[in-house]
């Protein structure tokens, strides 16, 4: 067996949970202000989750009301923006959200900082992040980037596309400054010429290219991480039901929405208020969506390369131990085998 597949937790890990939750074992169990009402099939009456404009299938599912109509008057669904990974990894973390949605890298280092997510299904493999700078720039590849202002979220898919971008021509973090500022605000930091560059996020990337005349000066599809649907463990364990029929939401909502990709820039265009053409860009040029719900070897592979980069960068206290822990255990393939089955 090789290390990879050591590192996924199986779907047959919890089949007894799943058998018990399916009689209705569970319900009720967590207690609390979100426990069922009497009678309900489901394990909680409560859910919040993340719509994000970087995870279209969130767009879609919150827009078709899939979860609403499967809970019915069971479970309350409240929907919460993440305006990036950083902020979806808050929620979970502070318990704010049930669900919600950040690049692998994100949730990574989530994890190797001790927060307890697990991905329990993969949204896309995208290109959505690139280093970005001004239509009159001077900055004409990675090399004019020493001793450059590059605005950047941390903790967030761009920043670690940053790093690497950066160790790609010789460079460290500490041959730039970095202006923490969330994806939104650092187009308007570049528009405005307050930063020399932008380590950027479609939408919002490609919104600048045509409505500010932006330039992409180095994009590198290797360097974006996949998009991650995460839970803590503790509201796995304790509804496993309702995950997986988020899970299988995302399921029906990606299948709609290879289908529909017209209709998908649509929603995406009117959630982000950009043009639809733009949106159209971004569906069908940088987010790709025709893969695996099911986390696994893929996206590890993708994690162990920016592993050491996480570790280089001094943002997980732990440092190689507690990445190489978060690696070997972040993924849970149960939900998505199951939907995807």
């Amino acid at each position: 067996m090789s290390t990879l597949t050591r590192r996924i937790i199986p779907a047959t890990a919890v089949a007894g949970v799943m058998a018990l939750m399916t009689t209705g074992c569970l319900a009720g169990e967590s207690g609390g202000s979100d426990a069922p009402a009497e009678g309900s099939d489901w394990s909680t009456s409560e859910l919040t989750l993340d719509w994000a404009t970087y995870n279209p299938l969130s767009l879609v599912v919150r827009d078709q009301g899939l979860l609403e109509e499967t809970f019915g008057d069971d479970v309350q669904v409240e929907w919460i923006q993440s305006e990036g990974s950083n902020k979806a990894n808050e929620f979970l973390r502070s318990g704010s959200a049930d669900l919600a949605s950040t690049a692998g890298s994100a949730a990574l280092l989530a994890r190797a900082n001790g927060s307890p997510i697990q991905v329990v299904d993969i949204y896309s493999q995208p290109e959505w992040s690139a280093i970005v700078v001004g239509p009159d720039s001077d900055i004409a590849g990675l090399e004019d980037l020493e001793g450059a202002t590059i605005a950047a979220t941390t903790g967030t898919d761009p920043y670690f596309f940053l790093l690497q971008a950066l160790a790609e021509a010789g460079l460290t973090i500490d041959d730039v400054t970095v202006q923490n500022v969330q994806h939104a605000d650092g187009r308007t930091l570049l528009d405005n010429g307050d930063v020399d560059a932008w380590a950027g996020l479609d939408p919002i990337m490609a919104a600048a290219e045509v409505e500010s005349g932006d330039e992409l000066v180095y994009r590198n599809v290797d360097f974006n991480s996949y998009g991650f649907l995460n839970a803590t463990e503790e509201f796995i364990a304790d509804h496993p039901d309702v995950v997986q029929a988020v899970v299988d939401a995302y399921e029906e909502a990606r299948s709609w929405a290879l289908d529909n990709p017209e209709e998908t820039a649509a929603l995406l265009a009117d959630a982000a208020g950009i043009d639809p053409e733009v949106a159209s860009t971004v569906i069908e040029e940088r987010s790709n969506l025709d893969v695996s719900g099911v986390p696994g070897d893929a996206q590890l592979a993708v994690l162990e390369v920016i592993a050491p980069v996480l570790v280089d960068s001094g943002d997980v206290q732990g440092g190689e131990t507690a990445v190489n822990e978060a690696l070997d255990t972040i993924v849970n393939d149960t939900f998505a085998t199951q939907a995807t089955e």
